[in-house]
Formats: C-alpha cells, structure tokens, sequence
C-alpha cells in the first residue's frame, strides 16, 4: 500500500487495481497512512484553508419517491415546508453575515419550482440570494433540463450539484426508482457545458461494491467534476430502507481520502449532515477542505441525512466549527481566497479531466 501511496503522491495514475488496494486499507496503521498521504495532497493545493458553504434546504417537497430519502413523496413523516423567498433571503443574509463563502440552495424536486412558471420564480431567487449576499451561489435542484439550467446560470447561480449516488446502474435502479440514469448524468453535462461548476457525489453503505466505487472514480472524472463528495447512508424512518443498517464511517472515511489522491485540486466536503459536529475532525484528517451543512439555529430548516442533528443547539455554525479546524491545524480561508479558486477552476477548458 505505501508504493501506491508514493506513486499517488507523485502524481501517477493510479489503476483500478491500485483503488481497489487502496479501498481495502485494514487497521490503524494503514488507515493512519491513507489519510496523513490525503493530509499531505491537500496541503500542495489549498495548503490549511477550509472552505465553508451555508446551507439552506428551502423546501422539503418532493415528486421523486426514492427509496432512501426521508423527504420521497410518499412519506407521510416527513415534515413538509417551502420557505418564501423573503426567509430564503433573510436566512442567506444570515449566513453571509457569519463569513461563510457559499450559499448551497437546496431542495427536493418540488413541482412549484419546477413546472409552469416555478423555474422563473426559481431563479429569482437565486438572484436576490445573489444581489443580498454577494456570495457564489449553488443550487441542488434536481435534474432540470437546459432551459431552466440556463435561467438559474443567467440569474447567478455558479455550482449545479446533482448526485448519482451510484454509478453502478443496476443498484442505481434500486435507489432511485423510475428515475433515468443518463438523464441525471446528462444533466451534469449540459450544466458544465453552461459553464457551471459541477458537483457529483456518491452514498456510502447503500449496497455498493468496493468495484462500484472504483466505477464511480472513473465517473466523476469523465464528469470533470468540481466538488466531489462521498456521504455514509442513514436509514431514514418511512423509506423502504428504513432497516438497512447504516453506512460505516470508516468506509466514508476511506473514500475521502481516496478522492483527495485522485482528485488532489478539487474540492472534497466533510458534511456536518451524517455525525455532526463530533465527525467533523475525523473527515477533515482523512482530506476534506469544505465544511458543508452549516445551518442556523431558529429557522425551522432541516438537514437531508440528519434533519435536526445539531441545528437547533447552534452547532452546525461557522462559530462551532472554529475550534475543530484549528485543532486540525486548519483555519477559515478568505473569501477572496475562495473566490480565486473558483475563478482559476472556471478558466480551465470545459471537460478538463
């Protein structure tokens, strides 16, 4: 395992052999150096800064009725709300002031925003978070298709995050019913090719194989992928996974680290979403330099894998977070440094690997 390690380390492709090795990392003493080899590629792009993104999920309906998501149309547990854009705007307000650098405008695939005249009032939105702000905006909206994805470009969003959860089509299929695998990639696409910075990210202990994984790496490569990401599954109450077991931490742990091997210059989160402020330090010593899912207390918002986790004891704020990237030898970067990054990544040609 080291050699591999030093080949990624010095830049060589590593094959799918190499992942797969990799992937099976066993015991402290490998996982130590799995991780302190992340610490290290880091280190040569961002260097100690951690970016950190305000999250605001504005509305909790959905038409989708995946089978492992707590807001699937059919889940009568699920709280339902669709926020004004008058409190959108107040909570983003709100998160700027706390010097976060991106508002994540997140939501499910909710007919109001997205059929008749729903995508208009979309990306008025997104322009007053903008105009309010100053800050980059990303939008989580489902797939969409061009014309809408132009609308939200033309009104300011700068990220389209949209994830597979799986590259492997048949396990796709059972997470994600009567939804249409190429369509949610193609979508991707056409996003980038608008000129948006693109997101793709993968769950973690959903049914996945250490080969699917490998599969996924290719993927979000082909996919020329901003931000990647890995989040551990959590079963969620009213969802036909309601009794899976939960995804392992160790395993998301692992892929973190992995996509910062392969993946050294993107961005990769460590979300406050699956453990909270607890897990935070964990995912940032195995590479992640976005802290995601920052949420103020007192706005009745929600998370996705944990809904109320933390929220509501104000520790999922910039404040709470400070203490754990110090310890980590870590700290907050500017906005301008944020702002530079994602300058330096929009002049790459499109479909840069």
């Amino acid at each position: 395992m080291i050699s591999i390690l030093e080949r990624a380390e010095g830049g060589d492709h590593l094959s799918k052999g190499d992942l797969l090795s990799l992937l099976s990392t066993a015991g402290v003493e490998e996982s130590e150096a799995l991780f302190a080899a992340a610490r290290r590629a880091r280190a040569r792009t961002t260097g100690n800064r951690v970016f950190l993104y305000g999250f605001v999920y504005l509305s909790t309906h959905c038409r989708q009725d995946c089978h492992f998501c707590f807001y699937r149309r059919s889940n009568t547990r699920s709280p339902r709300y669709r926020k004004t854009t008058d409190q959108v705007v107040e909570v983003a307000r709100t998160l700027a002031d706390s010097n976060v650098h991106l508002i994540d405008l997140t939501m499910g695939e909710d007919p109001a925003y997205l059929d008749g005249d729903g995508p208009g009032e979309l990306a008025n939105l997104v322009a007053s978070v903008r105009a309010v702000t100053g800050l980059p905006v990303m939008i989580s909206p489902g797939v969409v298709d061009e014309e809408v994805l132009s609308a939200l470009k033309k009104s300011g969003a700068e990220w389209y995050a949209c994830y597979q959860e799986t590259h492997n089509r048949s396990l796709f299929r059972e997470i994600r019913p009567s939804q249409p695998f190429d369509a949610r990639m193609e979508g991707k696409r056409a996003a980038r090719e608008l000129g948006f910075l693109t997101e793709e990210g993968i769950l973690s202990g959903v049914g996945e194989t250490s080969q699917d994984v490998v599969e996924s790496l290719a993927a979000m490569k082909e996919l020329a992928s901003d931000q990647v990401r890995v989040m551990s599954f959590i079963p969620q109450t009213g969802t036909p996974f309601a009794r899976r077991p939960p995804g392992k931490i160790e395993d998301e742990l692992k892929v973190i680290a992995i996509l910062r091997l392969v993946f050294p210059d993107r961005l990769i989160p460590a979300s406050l979403d699956v453990s909270g402020l607890e897990g935070l330090k964990a995912r940032l010593r195995a590479g992640a330099n976005v802290v995601t899912s920052l949420v103020p207390p007192g706005e009745g918002l929600a998370g996705v894998a944990q809904s109320r986790l933390d929220i509501e004891e104000s520790r999922r704020t910039v404040e709470s977070v400070g203490p754990v990237l110090r310890a980590c030898g870590l700290q907050a970067a500017t906005r301008g440094e944020y702002r530079r990054w994602m300058d330096e990544r929009m002049g790459q040609s499109v479909g840069a690997p």
